[in-house]
């Protein structure tokens, strides 16, 4: 069948929304027509070059519904609507058998998008393309394997749900899991974009007393304090300063770091601002080859602190996604709100244009079907 998509041709190319020949599911394999999409900095990253297979179709943040299933197929069915798991989940390999979906075996291709059963789906004149993290929700249909497939209720609609496919789970868990928030604590998050803010409510919903945003941007600034910021900042001075008066000297209990680009020294001013025994989560991903650890030890060492990274936020997919899901339909998580714009795919390098400016949270792709 075809199916357009917004492929990336190669480092610093843009977006370019092409028709691509889209292959029968295989075994354990479904073929999904992808309704909405989150516009993450992640596919950014891919655009800007690194250690991908070029040309890529971008996108890892998607919901949709189940149009067609190949043999042996379990997890869902024909016409059952999912959210994408940009980390399939196998649910037998060492990691998920422990507890931990977010660190599957089946996520190693994330970076080429070859499928679990070997090759690729997508093809252009001949020539085979991966869809990023093993999906490329920025086409309108994809077939992917049965264990990137999260079921989800058929009354939440689709835009939501791509959400929790990876921003929303994966800041949630940033502050829920990986940093282990506790009531009455005191939490900084650095950057309050997509992922960002939802380690923000993430924290605001475990507890947190006091709890600082930093961002340069004031509209997300405004933004953090309607999702459960008590005090926001676009100086990491003067969150150190506020961090100091609020604890008596005694520093912040967690730092979760989930900026666009992880830079040396923001991870210098998070381990600064925590007091002994603290956590410094890092979510944020690093330019390639861009040295992004340097500290001096000694103060790691002298007060017992931890610098912790986060995948999926410590995050099991096939519970965490719909319970998120469910705490929103009570009322207890936003979502909505965290949509700033929607746009066409043919309007997917407008939609970067505006991330990269700070005008949105989450920009969302709608894709259209005849």
């Amino acid at each position: 069948m075809k199916t357009r998509a917004a492929v990336v041709r190669g480092p610093g190319e843009p977006w370019e929304v092409t028709e691509l020949e889209l292959d029968e599911p295989q075994a354990h394999e479904v073929l999904v027509r992808v309704m909405a999409c989150g516009l993450c900095h992640s596919d950014e990253h891919v655009r800007e070059g690194g250690p991908y297979r070029y040309p890529m179709i971008g996108g890892h943040e998607g919901s949709g519904i189940v149009e067609k299933v190949g043999p042996g197929v379990t997890r869902v069915r024909e016409g059952e609507h999912i959210a994408t798991s940009w980390i399939p989940v196998c649910g037998h390999c060492r990691y998920c058998s422990t507890g931990h979906q977010n660190m599957c075996d089946d996520g190693k291709n994330a970076a080429t998008g070859e499928l679990p059963n070997g090759g690729f789906r997508f093809h252009e004149n001949g020539a085979d393309l991966g869809g990023m993290c093993v999906l490329g929700t920025f086409s309108q249909w994809i077939v992917i394997s049965e264990n990137a497939c999260v079921p989800i209720d058929e009354d939440l609609s689709f835009e939501v749900a791509a959400l929790v496919a990876c921003g929303v789970t994966t800041g949630w868990g940033s502050s829920v899991y990986a940093a282990g928030v506790r009531p009455g604590e005191t939490v900084v998050v650095f950057g309050t974009g997509g992922v960002g803010m939802n380690a923000v409510q993430g924290a605001s919903y475990a507890g947190a007393k006091n709890l600082i945003a930093i961002d340069p941007v004031p509209f997300k600034r405004e933004m953090a304090g309607k999702f459960g910021a008590t005090f926001t900042t676009g100086d990491p001075a003067e969150a150190t300063e506020k961090v100091i008066e609020l604890t008596r000297g005694q520093m912040a209990d967690k730092v979760v770091i989930t900026i666009g680009v992880m830079e040396p020294q923001v991870l210098e001013q998070a381990v600064a601002m925590v007091g002994k025994g603290g956590t410094v989560v890092v979510t944020s991903v690093s330019s390639s080859g861009d040295p992004t650890f340097v500290l001096n030890g000694s103060p790691v060492t002298g007060w017992h602190k931890r610098i912790q990274g986060s995948l999926f936020g410590g995050a099991n997919p096939l519970y965490d996604m719909p319970r998120l899901l469910s705490l929103y339909k009570a009322g207890d998580l936003k979502l909505d709100e965290l949509i700033t714009r929607r746009y066409r795919l043919d309007d997917i390098n407008q939609g970067y244009e505006d991330m990269l400016a700070g005008r949105n949270i989450r920009g969302v792709l709608i894709h259209e079907h005849d």
